[in-house]
């Protein structure tokens, strides 16, 4: 690899959807910071406060309002922008409100994977298409090992099924349209309970925690022995633009899919997270809610990946440890509560700086 990301990300056009969300906002800010000219596509900010509008990004990147799921305004988009690389990062994200509405959900994560894939096939300065989709694309069998990339997609929720199903259309496009060409790349990447400041999404046990502790309120847990392997939004996002970097290199070596996720130390219960949190915060207490869940929606008690591919391949590896991921993300909330919610891209930048000074001083080949 004759460069990191770094130099890579520099001057080119890149598109990100969903760059409203709590992810596609992050990855928005660094890619802003490695000197990409970004044109993000979604919908409005989905919660209030968002991670998007604090950090007044619409100020920041090119900014266009749109669904997805309107194939002829994703087409006038690539027309106009004629990106060279594209993260999808746009979708229906929560499994609860999968179950209300499971039609926008399907057409959401599955339709709209398709519109951006062929809008890209028919866009000849498209060369690097990173897909995201989720941990919860694998048919979960509660396995104490972790998921490979060639394992069974399926999915007991709507959610978890219409990720699956993304996946093997994924999979469809890149043999049946991009495999035989030789200056294109197009990934799948899963990752899955993805922490860090700026997110809001409801169901959601770290944005409940910090909601009820900026409240001074009790944690309310609902699920607390499910175990996640926890990992703040940094590390995953470092991956997929590591491995968009190396897309460009050997396009038909890394197309595919590939799994991110935090060392096996990282993989807590709930409650192990929510005692974490409030020991950052310095204060506060929690409530186990178990037994008065009356309506209970499938959840997955276990769920793991297995990174080897990103490690040998890439290489690529979690940088930081599960105490370091709570640190991040309180960091941030506390900054949130304590400046009067001011402009926080700079802070977000801070943190991204901080993340790849660490990540340099462990060894990830990205940080050079």
């Amino acid at each position: 690899m004759e460069k990191t990301f770094k130099e890579f990300y520099s001057g080119k056009k890149v598109l990100v959807t969903g760059h409203t969300g709590f992810k596609g906002s992050w990855l928005s800010i660094w890619l802003k910071e490695l000197g990409a000219d970004v044109l993000g596509f979604s919908l409005p900010p989905p919660t209030e406060p968002n991670h998007f509008s604090l950090s007044h990004l619409q100020d920041k990147v090119q900014h266009v309002l749109g669904d997805i799921r309107d194939f002829k305004h994703v087409c006038e988009v690539y027309s106009a922008y004629q990106p060279q690389i594209i993260f999808h990062l746009a979708a229906q994200p929560i499994v609860r409100d999968s179950y209300e509405i499971p039609r926008e959900t399907l057409e959401t994560n599955i339709q709209g994977s398709v519109n951006i894939l062929e809008a890209a096939r028919l866009t000849p300065s498209v060369k690097a298409i990173i897909m995201i989709t989720s941990d919860k694309c694998y048919e979960n069998r509660e396995q104490v090992w972790g998921y490979k990339e060639d394992d069974p997609m399926g999915g007991n929720d709507p959610y978890s099924a219409s990720k699956g199903a993304a996946e093997i259309v994924i999979r469809s496009y890149i043999r049946s349209f991009f495999s035989h060409k030789e200056d294109i790349g197009v990934v799948s990447v899963r990752a899955g309970n993805v922490i860090g400041g700026g997110d809001w999404a409801k169901d959601r046990i770290v944005v409940d925690s910090i909601k009820a502790l900026g409240d001074n309120k009790p944690i309310q847990v609902r699920n607390p022995m499910a175990i996640r392997p926890w990992q703040h939004v940094l590390e995953p996002l470092s991956g997929y633009l590591w491995l968009g970097a190396r897309l460009k290199e050997d396009p038909k070596r890394f197309s595919g899919g590939w799994n991110f996720g935090p060392a096996d130390s990282a993989a807590k219960c709930v409650s192990d997270l929510v005692k974490a949190l409030i020991e950052e915060w310095k204060s506060g207490e929690w409530v186990d809610l178990s037994d008065k869940n009356d309506h209970k929606l499938h959840e997955a008690g276990w769920l793991r990946l297995s990174c080897d591919k990103a490690h040998f391949m890439l290489p690529w590896s979690a940088a930081m440890t599960f105490e370091e991921n709570i640190s991040f993300t309180v960091k941030w909330y506390k900054h949130f509560y304590e400046h009067n919610q001011s402009n926080l891209y700079q802070y977000s930048a801070h943190q991204i700086r901080e993340y790849t000074a660490l990540a340099l001083q462990r060894g990830q080949m990205w940080a050079q």
